[in-house]
């Protein structure tokens, strides 16, 4: 698979919740997915991308297209393996519920510290 279209996760391992949760899914996420940590000293966001932007939500690029929070969460949970709870999830109402629950806890992030320590 070529780098330019490899599954590919940006995520903040500044955030506590963040990094726990893609730490207890690398196994099964990697070498398929590449995980990169946008909190790297050295990180440069893809193009079209800013760090704000990123640091918000959560982004997953698929391979075809770039996912953006709940449903790149979703994303990523099919690609490690967790296809039967992604799909639940993707169902139109809880679909929502869960879309709404995320952007309201990014934005919570956001407003009180870019470095969550949950």
């Amino acid at each position: 698979m070529s780098t330019e279209s490899q599954p590919r996760l940006y995520y903040d391992a500044s955030c506590g919740l963040c990094r726990k949760e893609i730490n207890k899914l690398r196994p099964r996420l990697e070498p398929r997915v590449r995980l990169i940590d946008i909190s790297a000293a050295d990180f440069r966001p893809p193009e079209g991308y800013s760090l704000e932007a990123l640091l918000t939500r959560i982004h997953y690029f698929d391979g075809e297209r770039m996912r953006v929070g709940f449903a790149a969460t979703l994303g990523y949970w099919r690609a490690a393996g967790m296809g039967r709870t992604a799909a639940l999830l993707s169902l139109p109402g809880l679909f929502h519920c869960g879309d709404f629950a995320y952007n309201q806890w990014a934005k919570w992030r956001r407003r009180h510290s870019s470095q969550c320590t949950i």
